[in-house]
C-alpha cells in the first residue's frame, strides 16, 4: 500500500489529497461549487454538487498520480461541520439544499429556546451554546418546512446527516449511514458524556431517533468504498470534523496543546484531555476525536468570518483582485492608522455569541486608504482569534506556550506576526499547513495499519517558522481595549433596521 486518500470537503471547495508513508503530499485535486444565497443571512449548498465534486476530484488526484486505487490503503474523511443535509433513504436524494453552519434563519428558533429557559440544559448536555451555528435547529427547520418531510421522516424514509454523512452514504451507495463522535458533537442532539443521541434533546426538537446515523469512533473501519466508483472497493476508516481534524494533524495529542485554523472562518481548538472541561466563557465543548486508546475532548472557540473578509476586500471593494495580495497591500502602511474593522458580517462567534452583530469599521478618516483597510481587515481576524484564546486560558486555566496554526491565511506573514504580538505568544507555522485532510489520513491510516502508532506519526510534524511577539506588552493590551470598543459598536444591529 502506497497512499491513504484524504477526502477535504469544505465550504468553498472539494478537495482530494494523496499522502504517502511519510506524510508527502503525492498529489492534490480541488473544485470550487456554488454558493447559494436565497434571502439575508441564508447560505445553502447543493448537496449533489458537493459530491459529484468530491467524487471527481478523489478520481482526478488518483488519475494524476498514477496510483492504481488498489494501492490506496484507505480513505479518510474531513468535512465543513455542522452543514445540514437530509435525504430520502431509497432514492438516495437530498429533499432541499444543504444548509450550511453559516446560515442564520433560525436565530428566533434559538431565542425562543432561550426565552424558555432551555439554554442552560441544553448547555450541560452538550457543551454547546444554543445558536443557529449547529445542526439541531437547523434539522427542526427542514422538517417544518420542507413538504411532507416530517411525515417522511417519521415513517423511517428519511435521513439526516451532516457532510460527512452524506458522503459515507454515497461512497458506499447507501450501505453505510454513520457519523463520527467528533461531527455528531457538533449537532446539539448529542450527549457530551454519554457519547450517544439525547432522547431528551430529540424531543424538545421533534425531531424522530430513525433519521439519525450510526454514532462511532473518529479512527476505525466504518465500510468499503463501493467498487464502481474507483474500479475497487477502498476501506473507509477515518472521519473527523475538520476543526478536529485539523488538530490531529498537527499532532496536538497532548492536554493543553491547541492549534488554530484560518479558513473561511477562524476555529481555535485546545486539547483539555480525556474528559470534557465545560466552558463558563461561552467557549464550546467538544469532543476531539474518538480512538480505540484515547478519547480527545476540546475547546473551541469559532469565529465566522476571517478569510471571508479578505474575500469580502476583493469581491465586495474590489481592492484586490486576488486574495494573496493582502498582504502586499496592507504592508505599505505601519499601522492601521486608527481604523478597526469588524468582520461580523455573519453575527459574531465565541466568546461573543451575538447573531445580530453586523460588520462594522471605525476609526477611518480622510487619510484612510485601502492599504488601511487591508491592514484592519487582517488586524480584526487576530484580534478575534486573540479574544477566543483569553477565554479559553481563562477556563482551562493554562496558559498557551504556543499556537500551531494552519489554513490557507496562515501563509500570510504579516497576519501571523500581528497574531503573535496581539496575543504575546510564539506563533509556530508547520511545514505542511494542509493539517486538515493530514488528520483524516492520520486517522484513517492508524485503523488500518499504515501507520503503526502515534510515534510515527509525530516524526512527520515540523515546524516551517516561529513567529515571537515584538510588540512591547502594554501596546498590545492598549491595542486590545481599543479592540473591544469598536467591538461594542458593532453588536446588535440587525435588531434596528
Amino acid at each position: 500500500m502506497k497512499a491513504i486518500l484524504a477526502l477535504d470537503q469544505g465550504t468553498t471547495s472539494s478537495r482530494a489529497i494523496l499522502y504517502s508513508h511519510a506524510g508527502e503530499i503525492l498529489g492534490v485535486a480541488q473544485k470550487e461549487f456554488q454558493q447559494i444565497f436565497p434571502k439575508s443571512g441564508w447560505v445553502e449548498h447543493n448537496p449533489i454538487e458537493i459530491w459529484e465534486s468530491q467524487l471527481a476530484v478523489a478520481r482526478e488526484v488518483i488519475a494524476n498520480c498514477k496510483l492504481s486505487p488498489s494501492e490506496i490503503a484507505a480513505i479518510g474523511i474531513t468535512n465543513q461541520r455542522e452543514t445540514t443535509v437530509v435525504w430520502e433513504r431509497k432514492s438516495g436524494l437530498p429533499i432541499c439544499n444543504a444548509i450550511v453552519w453559516q446560515d442564520r434563519r433560525t436565530a428566533e428558533d434559538c431565542d425562543r429556546l432561550k426565552r424558555s429557559g432551555q439554554a442552560a440544559w441544553i448547555t450541560e448536555k452538550t457543551g454547546l451554546v444554543v445558536d443557529p451555528y449547529f445542526s439541531g435547529t437547523k434539522l427542526r427547520w427542514i422538517l417544518d418546512n420542507v413538504p411532507d418531510a416530517r411525515a417522511k421522516a417519521q415513517n423511517g424514509s428519511l435521513a439526516f446527516g451532516t457532510i460527512d454523512s452524506w458522503l459515507l452514504w454515497n461512497l458506499t451507495q447507501g450501505r453505510a449511514h454513520k457519523t463520527d463522535t467528533s461531527n455528531a458533537s457538533r449537532t446539539m442532539l448529542m450527549n457530551l458524556s454519554s457519547l450517544a443521541w439525547d432522547p431528551e434533546l430529540l424531543e424538545l426538537l421533534d425531531i424522530p431517533e430513525s433519521i439519525l446515523p450510526e454514532i462511532c469512533r473518529s479512527s476505525e473501519f466504518y465500510a468499503q468504498s463501493d467498487p464502481g466508483l474507483f474500479g475497487v472497493s477502498i476501506p473507509i476508516a477515518g472521519i473527523a470534523g475538520d476543526q478536529q481534524a485539523a488538530l490531529f494533524g498537527q499532532n496536538c495529542t497532548q492536554p493543553g496543546m491547541a492549534k488554530n485554523t484560518y479558513g473561511t472562518g477562524c476555529f481555535m481548538l485546545m486539547n483539555v484531555g480525556p474528559k470534557p472541561v465545560f466552558s463558563k466563557q461561552r467557549l464550546l465543548a467538544s469532543v476531539g476525536w474518538s480512538r480505540p486508546e484515547q478519547q480527545c475532548y476540546v475547546l473551541e472557540g469559532s469565529v465566522f468570518i476571517a478569510g471571508a473578509a479578505v474575500q469580502w476586500l476583493r469581491d465586495g471593494l474590489g481592492i484586490i483582485k486576488k486574495a494573496s495580495e493582502v498582504e502586499t497591500l496592507a504592508s505599505q502602511v505601519v499601522d492601521s492608522d486608527g481604523v478597526y474593522l469588524v468582520p461580523a458580517f455573519a453575527g459574531l462567534g465565541a466568546p461573543h455569541w451575538d447573531a445580530y452583530a453586523r460588520g462594522t469599521i471605525v476609526g477611518i478618516t480622510r487619510g484612510t486608504t485601502a492599504a488601511h483597510l487591508a491592514r484592519a481587515a487582517l488586524e480584526g481576524i487576530a484580534f478575534q482569534v486573540a479574544d477566543v484564546l483569553t477565554a479559553m486560558e481563562k477556563d482551562s486555566g493554562n496558559t498557551l506556550t504556543e499556537l500551531r496554526v494552519d489554513g490557507g491565511a496562515c501563509a500570510n506573514n504579516l497576519l501571523m506576526q500581528f497574531q503573535a504580538d496581539i496575543m504575546q505568544c510564539p506563533v509556530i507555522r508547520p511545514k505542511i499547513i494542509e493539517t486538515t485532510s493530514l488528520g483524516a489520513a492520520y486517522l484513517a491510516g492508524l485503523a488500518t495499519g499504515f501507520w503503526k502508532n502515534d510515534s510515527e506519526i509525530e516524526r512527520i510534524w515540523q515546524a516551517d517558522r516561529r513567529f515571537e511577539p515584538t510588540m512591547k506588552p502594554q501596546e498590545a493590551a492598549s491595542r486590545r481595549e481599543r479592540w473591544v470598543e469598536a467591538l461594542d459598536r458593532s453588536r446588535q444591529w440587525a435588531d434596528h433596521p
